[in-house]
């Protein structure tokens, strides 16, 4: 099956062929953290959907050249900088080395760039965009000598959104970088400096000033990937102003169409309600690992829904998380154990399309649900025929294979080197000689102590298994 994906721009799904794909790789930019805090959970729904398209493009072959931006220099960083009296440069670093520590605990993949706005180099392709768009006339200085995009010159503003401009109210130029739909006008290439910035500005033809957010991305990606990219990706907020405002500058500057496809993300909402510190709803990933969670099994509860639909985040959704990474890990011990022990078993083919589907699943827009009902079906039918004694070690290994390929994708699978500590072993113990005597309130009450040491116990009939990362009381 040929890749297909959603294309914002048209609003279709559209086969993905790659602008040039015999000379280049994969040109992919996507929309990293704005560090005035610390990423939550919905910007990591982002991120993780971002991860997947790139590691499934991978699997199937393509080589992606990838780059994240860092938004170190906008309203809320130089806000937030002078709150807490420190230089941006210090208050922006504590967010970004925040960002890089949570990528990791989820298993993101690291970009092949992470530009920074406030980098010399990008801050002088800016300036050269910004005066490129000038000359073409669709810039002007104004009198607060801020540098503003005149909308009204580039045609094709708000396909993106698709916007009908002319039935939306104008409130004239826009300032700062954050606006309404119902205040659109013409946006902030180039801020002139003012008190509030502080020692946050640049020398620019037009005065001291900094550059407006939307300049940023057209600047890094242009300057590391070329003109035009392949893929552009972000969360739903950011299709307009932001993306749509990227397009006119680009195209603005280059005449030549910016991006060929446009990929975004739903919302994460936490308990059906939008995640806000006032709801006393919003969470870090540190907040979720301090309730006993893992990095693995909040990936999965970010990754295990289409990223067109809206994810509701909730404890019990994290729960089942863990349940489900638990079947995946008692499947592969499973397995294993057959590789290594001689049987005698009917040798049980590996269901030949297994991977395809899988992966078939993935090429349609990244379903993601499709593709992990596949593999939880397939465990299914491997553990029947274990159980059943019709699986050999060569079948075990086929499908130990095929995990290992669909893994580079999931990155799920169970760190290898945990050591079950003395006194969670001595619990399990103790809980299978209490269920043995049938003393089931002794059972619950061990159960309860081993998950606030960390571990979940689970009664198979091979006898208790020990997890790590059962949530704490």
């Amino acid at each position: 099956m040929a890749l297909r994906f959603f294309n914002t721009y048209t609003r279709e799904i559209e086969e993905f062929e790659p602008r040039d794909p015999m000379a280049r790789p994969i040109r992919m930019y996507t929309c990293g953290p704005t560090v005035y805090s610390r990423a939550h959970i919905g910007n990591f729904r982002a991120y993780i959907f971002e991860d997947l398209l790139q590691r499934h493009l991978e699997l199937r072959g393509y080589k992606v050249n990838r780059v994240m931006n860092i938004t170190d220099v906008e309203d809320k960083t130089i806000r937030g900088a002078r709150e807490a009296a420190v230089p941006l440069q210090k208050f922006t670093e504590q967010f970004k080395d925040a960002f890089f520590e949570d990528a990791r605990t989820l298993r993101i993949k690291g970009a092949d760039e992470y530009p920074a706005a406030t980098d010399q180099r990008y801050i002088d392709r800016m300036i050269e965009m910004i005066n490129a768009l000038i000359s073409n006339g669709l810039a002007y200085q104004a009198d607060d000598k801020s540098v503003y995009f005149r909308i009204n010159k580039f045609p094709d503003y708000g396909k993106l959104a698709h916007f009908d401009l002319t039935q939306l109210q104008s409130t004239g130029r826009v300032k700062h970088d954050e606006y309404d739909k119902e205040h659109i006008g013409d946006f902030a290439l180039w801020k002139g400096w003012d008190e509030a910035d502080g020692d946050v500005k640049w020398n620019s033809p037009w005065g001291p000033g900094r550059p407006g957010w939307h300049i940023e991305c057209s600047a890094m990606s242009m300057a590391l990937l070329g003109d035009q990219i392949d893929i552009h990706c972000g969360g739903v907020d950011n299709i307009f102003p932001h993306h749509e405002a990227e397009i006119a500058q680009s195209e603005g500057v280059t005449g030549k169409k910016f991006v060929r496809y446009w990929l975004h993300c739903a919302h994460l909402l936490v308990d059906g309600q939008k995640m806000a510190k006032s709801l006393g709803n919003f969470y870090t990933v540190p907040d979720v690992v301090a309730k006993g969670y893992t990095g693995r099994e909040l990936r999965y509860a970010l990754l295990r829904v289409h990223y067109r639909v809206p994810l509701n985040f909730t404890w019990e959704g994290m729960n089942e998380a863990r349940e489900s990474l638990a079947r995946i890990d008692e499947w592969l011990k499973r397995l294993r154990e057959f590789v290594g022990t001689p049987r005698r078993g009917v040798r049980s083919a590996q269901r030949a399309d297994a991977t395809s589907q899988f992966e078939d699943a993935l090429d349609d827009d990244l379903n993601i649900s499709a593709a992990l009902g596949f593999l939880f079906e397939s465990i299914r039918e491997t553990n029947r025929a274990m159980d059943q004694d019709k699986m050999d070690a060569a079948s075990a290994n086929g499908w130990l294979d095929w995990w290992k390929r669909i893994n580079t994708v999931l990155d799920l699978e169970a760190e290898t080197d945990v050591t079950i500590p003395d006194e969670v072993a001595q619990l399990a113990q103790q809980r299978e000689h209490a269920r043995r005597e049938k003393n089931w309130k002794r059972s619950d009450e061990l159960r309860e102590r081993i998950s606030a040491l960390g571990w979940e116990v689970r009664d198979t009939k091979d006898g208790p298994k020990l997890t790590h990362g059962a949530k704490s009381a």
